[in-house]
């Protein structure tokens, strides 16, 4: 059995001090926005609380849905490095970028650059885009493959973009997990799912996303984005496929949204006979303490009819 952890939208905070300069541009309502709203939302001690947790239920690998930071700052983007290297080595944590490591023009080719051992798969003869997405890692009997919807886009809009180089090139390595019989795990920030988020945060792309997946068949997607613990599913080849969000891991206890979770799967079986599993745990009461919130069978393998 394969444990796969899933944890997003980090936001590691506190803001550093910001220049003048960096606040002419995108930068300045995002830096409004936390200073109204955000910082009383995200709490660092709660993420350590989790992260603490998470480290408990041994896990064999962690994937990281996007947005490790709030405004794409340099300092940002370092502090989200030494985290990484904190929460795992390159071999046992994936990463794909979220629209806030891609705030602003130029910052997600510095997050990507930064951030590269977690973010770099084999050689498969499939292209990479030119911050190397998407990426195929191989973990046991799972293949995690990391697709980029991360882009820099206006103020007050988050939308993400999959686009049909990037939809080739998933494909190409949805077919290459299949021969390999390996159970495939796709990894994006948005949810590629409709009406999952609001009209100024959704995804261009919706639609060539599940056609890709609808074609080469997909098991398990995941996202984060809505900081929501939601579970959708979409049409796949053999199926529908789950697609599972979780809440932001730095979401603090009583907000309109829930306090901060992380998913744990629970992986086992074989091609056409594949078994899933969901726990979600967060944190809960002044303590932090983690409890269990739900746990689901996703996917069951298929029964021998009755004779």
């Amino acid at each position: 059995m394969f444990r796969l952890a899933h944890i997003s939208d980090i936001h590691l905070g506190p803001l550093p001090d910001l220049s003048y300069r960096e606040l002419a541009s995108k930068r300045i309502t995002g830096y409004v926005n936390w200073k109204r709203n955000r910082k009383h939302l995200l709490n660092p001690g709660v993420t350590e609380a989790l992260m603490a947790g998470l480290a408990q239920v041994d896990a064999d690998h962690i994937a990281v849905t996007g947005d490790l930071v709030n405004l794409a700052l340099d300092a940002e983007i370092e502090l989200a490095r030494e985290w990484l290297t904190a929460v795992g080595t390159p071999d046992d944590v994936s990463v794909v970028p979220g629209n806030h490591d891609a705030y602003v023009p130029g910052a997600l080719a510095k997050s990507c650059r930064a951030w590269r051992p977690w973010i770099t798969g084999e050689k498969t003869g499939v292209g990479l885009s030119e911050y190397g997405f998407p990426y195929l890692r191989v973990r046991g009997n799972v293949a995690l493959i990391g697709v980029s919807s991360a882009r820099a886009t206006g103020p007050f809009m988050a939308l993400g973009h999959f686009g049909a180089s990037q939809a080739a090139r998933l494909g190409h390595l949805l077919r290459i997990a299949e021969q390999r019989g390996l159970f495939r795990v796709v990894m994006i920030h948005h949810p590629p799912v409709r009406g999952a988020t609001s009209a100024h945060k959704r995804l261009y792309g919706i639609g060539l996303f599940q056609r890709t997946v609808r074609r080469h068949g997909v098991e398990l997607v995941l996202h984060g984005h809505t900081h929501l613990p939601t579970l959708h599913h979409i049409p796949a080849r053999d199926g529908p496929a789950p697609v599972v969000g979780v809440t932001s891991a730095s979401q603090g206890i009583g907000g309109k949204k829930p306090a901060a979770q992380f998913n744990l799967f629970e992986i086992d079986g074989r091609p056409g006979a594949w078994s899933l599993g969901l726990m979600r745990k967060g944190v809960a009461g002044a303590t932090l303490a983690l409890r269990e919130i739900e746990r689901t069978e996703l996917l069951a393998p298929l029964q021998p009819a009755a004779k």
